[in-house]
């Protein structure tokens, strides 16, 4: 699975993973596999935050549809009997408002040169190749590294005798590695199924919702495949699953699907309001403080000085 065209991308990958490591290493134990796992799931993190771009003009392209989606249908229902030219009035509607239909496939091209060179490194270190500008040290440090009690570098159907020469009992490692799949099916399930379920929800009369179910339900199988990746593999495919499932929720919560109103037309409801929001608006207001009245602004109410009788008369005093 090796491809020589991308061996610039295997190389800063293993470095990237060696600058983890190494930061890890400075508090937690290098063999350990706490700070593998670390190690990738944080070398994942970073994958995702670099193709984060991708992500959002792949989720605004998806607006972009969904707002085409009254118009889409007219022509669908005024071609019918032209495949066609159906077909070509759509595309012209989406060149002229700037949507790509393709533009849910990006995330997904982006990361397939990361999930190769991802498999090629673990691969090598698994084999304890000295690949890609990575030291002995590395190497025999992931080699040494047990998460569950299994081998980072096995996979399910390592002998027995592999892993009990990497010091792990291959029942427990079996069983971890059948857990760690079995995980990464739920997850490609799940991703798949908001995405799909988004979809359908925009555009009901979509052509291809029967396919989409279909592959819904097909995608989990994609993850017995797994069973020939080494754990290492695995805990980033079943990491980069979650990462998706929480950031599609993020977006979806945000940007809600337009709904009808009552002249039937279209309107996009208030977005979910986040933690924040709520945290602060339960934070009580501090009453206004009502300023104190100074000496000086005090105003001395002078009573009139009682005069003599005859002054009040007018008479004289004698």
């Amino acid at each position: 699975m090796e491809l020589s065209w991308l061996n610039w991308l295997y190389t800063a990958v293993a470095h990237v993973i060696t600058w983890i490591h190494q930061g890890y290493s400075g508090f937690l134990d290098p063999n350990s596999g706490l700070t593998w796992a670390l190690t990738i799931i944080t070398l994942t993190v970073l994958m995702r935050l670099l193709i984060f771009p991708l992500f959002l003009k792949q989720m605004r392209s998806s607006r972009k549809m969904q707002e085409l989606a009254p118009k889409v249908q007219e022509l669908r229902k005024r071609y019918k009997n032209d495949k066609q030219r159906m077909n070509q009035e759509v595309m012209a509607l989406y060149q002229g408002q700037g949507a790509n239909p393709l533009g849910g496939c990006l995330p997904v091209v982006a990361q397939f040169p990361i999930f190769i060179s991802m498999f090629t490194v673990l691969n090598a270190m698994a084999h304890g190749q000295l690949k890609f500008g990575m030291s002995k040290e590395l190497v025999d440090s992931a080699r040494a590294a047990h998460i569950f009690g299994a081998p980072l570098p096995a996979t399910f159907w390592t002998d027995a005798a592999q892993i009990e020469a990497l010091g792990a009992n291959p029942v427990q490692t079996k069983i971890v590695l059948a857990v760690f799949v079995a995980i990464s099916s739920l997850t490609t399930f799940l991703t798949v199924r908001q995405s799909v379920g988004r979809s359908m929800a925009q555009m009901p009369d979509n052509p291809m919702a029967q396919q989409q179910k279909i592959l819904m339900y097909i995608s989990p199988l994609f993850a017995i495949f797994s069973l020939n990746f080494p754990l290492g593999l695995i805990l980033y495919w079943v990491t980069t699953n979650l990462w998706t499932l929480g950031q599609q929720h993020w977006f979806y919560s945000r940007h809600p699907m337009p709904v009808p109103d009552a002249k039937g037309n279209m309107v996009t409801p208030e977005p979910k309001p986040s933690l924040l929001s709520k945290v602060k608006k339960s934070a009580p207001e501090p009453e206004p403080e009502t300023p104190s009245a100074s000496p000086e602004s005090k105003q001395i109410r002078r009573q009139p000085t009682r005069q003599p009788r005859s002054k009040r008369t007018g008479s004289k005093k004698s």
